[in-house]
């Protein structure tokens, strides 16, 4: 099989056995998943997810860690009823796969969430988070989205957004050294263009022998020698997003 061979890079690390602590939605035309924290807050983070879709236990999982931090989040389906990526799927067929799933063309579903942040949750300040595939829309968010605070990029695809760098806010990138998915020199030239265009606050860290998906995909107890790094990435989110929101 052509998985066998050539895994997809975004399926290395286990899948978390993880109920969530939040509730599904109805958001208009989107299905999301929420979660709030137990004291009021004006704080939310839209959470983006993966190519495995919005029910991943994994992502669920760090969009209540977010709420246990203070914050209400909310992962809507941004592939608005399209099936997600499975594992047994053949990853020749990817590109095909992924044309219909556009990172870039998500701004009306972002536009529906944020209203609904603001007029039924109460949020005034509201930031987001994405990874892999997500990470990349965060990219495309911070560089047009005026109503959005800051933003956090896990391993985001570089090369979907890698011609624009002049970003409207605050933006951390998170990247794996080991990243089959996402070259250090992609990384590299990134820095370099934002270091050329970028007039706000960013940062670009990469993390020592880590391969994509280590923050919300990797299982501490697979591999020990992982967990601090799994570790700070969620911490320096955290900070990231207690920062500027």
């Amino acid at each position: 099989m052509a998985n066998e061979s050539r895994p997809c890079p975004c399926g290395i690390g286990d899948r978390f056995e993880y109920e969530g602590c939040g509730q599904e939605v109805r958001v208009e035309h989107i299905k999301a998943y929420v979660c709030k924290p137990p004291a009021s807050t004006d704080r939310a983070v839209v959470v983006i997810h993966d190519i495995f879709g919005w029910q991943l236990p994994n992502t669920r999982y760090m969009a209540d860690m977010l709420t246990a931090h203070g914050y209400i989040a909310i992962c809507p389906d941004f592939f608005v009823g399209q099936e997600a990526w499975k594992p047994s799927n053949d990853w020749a067929s990817f590109d095909d796969w992924l044309k219909t799933r556009n990172a870039g063309k998500i701004d009306k579903e972002v536009d529906v969430v944020l209203k609904y942040l603001r007029e039924q949750c109460g949020a005034k300040k509201i930031g987001v988070i994405g990874f892999c595939w997500g990470g990349a829309a965060v990219q495309h968010l911070m560089l047009k989205n005026p109503h959005l605070k800051t933003g956090v990029s896990l391993y985001g695809v570089i090369r979907f957004f890698d011609n624009r760098s002049s970003l409207l806010h605050p933006t951390f990138f998170i990247f794996a050294e080991k990243d089959e998915h996402i070259p250090l020199e992609q990384v590299t030239l990134l820095e370099q263009k934002l270091k050329q265009n970028c007039k706000v606050d960013y940062e670009v860290k990469i993390y020592p022998g880590q391969t994509h998906g280590f923050v919300h995909r990797r299982r501490e107890d697979i591999n020990p020698q992982d967990k601090p790094f799994i570790e700070e990435g969620r911490k320096d989110m955290i900070n990231w997003l207690n920062k500027y929101l």
